[in-house]
């Protein structure tokens, strides 16, 4: 295991106005780790990786992506990421996968996964071409190139929205609920590409309200609640042996749902 991180969160507060929404959290991700943030709705876990990837400006706290520290000006609300080639640097290398897959419905599948390399990373058309088809066919929709997303399933359109990610050839992959919009059978599509991710080796850090997937594919699971770390640690430990009555009582309600 690497010493540095590949994506390091240290101290993290995020306020909207009054309302403190995460208030000091710390988390870690090795090359390879696969981490997974877990707790009900309001806890806090989409907007610690939206700060992650700078989609979401923080308050207080450093995020660090290979060791280095985004800058910042300003203080408290008025803080703002400082270096904008940094900020386009560190997010084509945390690729995000959204709920709702976020695919332009004007263009192809095949065009959905190659515009970004192309156009933010100037790479060659060809390439890209080659290594999107080649992407495609790992999440196992090589022979939907030219379909629209309209024409896809929740499904299949997720697939598409990883092999988009994957296209950036990121060091990291964050997942924002990347099943609960979709039926469970086409669920199952979705989280066995998760889990060929995973056996690959590649880092991740997964938002989900999936304990199955939580469990089968993560190396770390940390659960929130109310903005901070409730309790952390290895799946079958966290999931198995849970210490805090909060976890306990949240995957007591996992289970009956």
């Amino acid at each position: 295991m690497s010493a540095t991180p590949v994506l390091e969160i240290r101290n993290l507060h995020k306020a909207y106005g009054a309302l403190e929404v995460i208030k000091g959290v710390s988390i870690a991700a090795h090359k390879g780790d696969v981490v997974s943030l877990i707790g009900s709705s309001g806890s806090g876990k989409s907007t610690i990786l939206r700060c992650a990837n700078l989609l979401e400006d923080s308050q207080q706290g450093d995020i660090l992506f290979q060791g280095e520290p985004v800058k910042w000006r300003g203080h408290g609300h008025n803080r703002r990421p400082a270096d904008g080639s940094q900020v386009l640097r560190i997010r084509t290398n945390l690729s995000m996968v959204f709920q709702q897959f976020n695919l332009w419905s004007h263009l192809t599948i095949l065009q959905n996964v190659m515009e970004a390399p192309v156009t933010v990373l100037g790479r060659d058309k060809h390439e890209v071409e080659a290594s999107a088809r080649r992407y495609l066919d790992k999440v196992g929709i090589g022979d939907k190139c030219d379909a629209w997303p309209a024409q896809l399933s929740g499904g299949q359109q997720q697939r598409a929205a990883i092999a988009r990610a994957l296209a950036m050839e990121p060091q990291a992959l964050l997942f924002d609920e990347p099943t609960s919009a979709l039926d469970p059978e086409l669920e199952q599509e979705v989280v066995k590409v998760i889990k060929d991710l995973a056996a690959e080796g590649r880092t991740m850090m997964i938002v989900t309200h999936d304990m199955k997937m939580a469990h089968d594919v993560s190396d770390h699971v940390i659960f929130l609640h109310e903005g901070l770390i409730e309790e952390e640690g290895a799946p079958e430990v966290l999931f198995g042996q849970p210490k805090s009555e909060r976890l306990r009582g949240f995957l007591s309600s996992t289970v009956h749902a």
